[in-house]
């Protein structure tokens, strides 16, 4: 007995020692692939460089956001435990009920908190936090840091006091004005797993409130124009009108503002290229504002996936979709990107000036998706993706270099090209992570749909995001992989 127990304690050794070693052959294999597809990214980044300063301008709007871990502002209680979705915040029940409706899917929102009392009750409660963080906020103001430090001349939009200027790069010039106070935007923060109440979130992101007074009246377009038609941008870029969802305007007053910035867009000559950042919009009129004011005169379009799927169904069906997919596959995407790019190309070929689209900009959790007409002037689409997809980890790591012990691949091995039948399946190669190739949407795709425009050729690269495993900021992550896209296009 004695001895066939040491005979038992033998063969368990030997199978913890051989568990032990395939657990740590496994590991080596999986941080070989991950070097790899950083190497092959890196490559594909730097293809091509700036050999000159671009000129690029951007509005509109600045605030100071104020990062907060989301757990210890908001206490889980059962009001919760009815999700539901708000235009506007106007109580705590509505902020619990709205918080906990994003947060199941891991999905990102920005809501307006029009009941300014309780917003001020927030924020002396976040600031009460020793883990707060502060930090320059706005669509525009952080585009236009990392324009400025991929090394483009920068023009920017913006109202803002003299201590939140500083946190710009010196050399980046604030048209609009100063003011005495900052408006301030919330950033409630969670991670990937994080577990609230009954809740747990899919993926690391934010949810965004703000009582905004200063930037839905882009009220530093005054005078712009006049800095446009001196600076001569080689790239206008539109972004912050979020800021305009559920704000209770005048009658026919954000028609009129809208108006403004598309003549600003119609007006520049056809050397500027024009690009509108998306956002998180759930007022369905102001999407189909931007639908008539804004899109139609836009060469380039930069989103979330959640964005995509928001204005597919505005230009689709006139409404909207809160929350999607927050890891959606490949294909769903691509399909999405062919049909609102023919969407939009459709409805903007009646609007006097307007700008057919040869770019859209998907950025995902899980990859980059980049499409440009063919023969457009935009260039360099493999490098701006793979550029795209760094700047990404980048960002949520809050460092310059890559560190694959702080990363992991959620894109699957290979993805079809489309969601229809017998469409062609491209595997990943980790030495050349970045996928491209051309197609002419309209021929044959998904997106046969009678739509009258003609076939168009495009170039698509989808370029894989080695995930930040330890987020230290999900907020502006949009902004600078966007930015980080367009530098090599523009």
């Amino acid at each position: 007995m004695g001895n066939f127990l040491k005979y038992c304690s033998f063969i368990s050794l030997l199978v913890l020692l051989y568990s032990l070693y395939v657990r740590r052959e496994a590991g080596d294999e999986l941080q070989t692939r991950l070097n790899s597809v950083l190497e092959g990214l890196v490559k594909a980044e730097k293809q091509f460089s700036l050999n000159q300063h671009p000129k690029v301008a951007l509005g509109y709007g600045a605030c100071q956001d104020v990062f907060v871990d989301a757990r210890l502002l908001l206490t889980y209680d059962s009001i919760a435990e009815k999700p539901e979705h708000f235009s506007d915040i106007r109580s705590r029940d509505e902020l619990l009920r709205s918080y906990a409706y994003f947060f199941r899917h891991g999905a990102a929102a920005e809501r307006f908190v029009s009941n300014a009392s309780l917003f001020e009750e927030l924020v002396q409660a976040a600031s009460a936090l020793g883990s707060t963080r502060y930090a320059l906020g706005g669509n525009a103001p952080v585009m236009a840091s990392r324009f400025y430090y991929e090394g483009c001349e920068v023009v920017l939009a913006a109202r803002m006091s003299v201590s939140l200027m500083r946190s710009l790069p010196e050399d980046v010039k604030v048209y609009g004005g100063e003011i005495s106070r900052d408006d301030v935007h919330l950033i409630l923060e969670y991670k990937a797993g994080e577990v609230w109440g009954k809740y747990s979130s899919p993926r690391a992101n934010r949810f965004i409130v703000h009582n905004d007074v200063t930037n839905p009246t882009l009220s530093s377009m005054e005078g712009f124009d006049e800095v446009l038609d001196s600076f001569e941008p080689d790239l206008l870029v539109i972004s912050g009108l979020q800021m305009m969802d559920n704000y209770p305007f005048e009658f026919g007053e954000r028609m009129q503002l809208l108006a403004r910035v598309r003549e600003q867009m119609r007006s520049r000559p056809a050397s500027t290229k024009v690009h509108f950042e998306m956002a998180s919009f759930s007022e369905p009129k102001m999407l189909h504002d931007l639908s008539m004011y804004i899109i139609p005169f836009a060469d380039s379009l930069g989103m979330n996936e959640q964005e995509l799927t928001n204005l597919q169904h505005i230009l689709q069906f006139g409404n909207i979709s809160l929350v999607s997919d927050s890891n959606p596959r490949v294909a769903t995407v691509l399909d999405q990107m062919r049909h609102v790019f023919r969407l939009v190309l459709s409805k903007s070929k009646g609007f006097r000036g307007n700008r057919p689209l040869t770019r859209l900009h998907v950025h995902t959790l899980a990859y980059q998706a980049v499409m440009t007409v063919k023969g457009s002037p935009w260039r360099n689409t493999m490098a701006a993706a793979a550029k795209a997809s760094l700047t990404a980890h980048r960002h949520v790591c809050a460092s310059e270099e890559v560190d694959i012990g702080k990363a992991m691949l959620i894109m699957d091995e290979s993805f079809s090209t489309s969601v229809a039948p017998g469409s062609r399946r491209v595997p990943l190669d980790v030495e050349k992570p970045v996928s491209c190739w051309e197609e002419v949407l309209g021929e044959d795709d998904v997106s046969r749909d009678d739509l009258p425009v003609p076939p168009v050729p495009v170039e698509i690269c989808v370029a894989p995001v080695l995930v930040c495993t330890r987020a230290h900021q999900t907020a502006g992550g949009g902004d600078n992989i966007s930015s980080a896209g367009l530098v090599l296009q523009i």
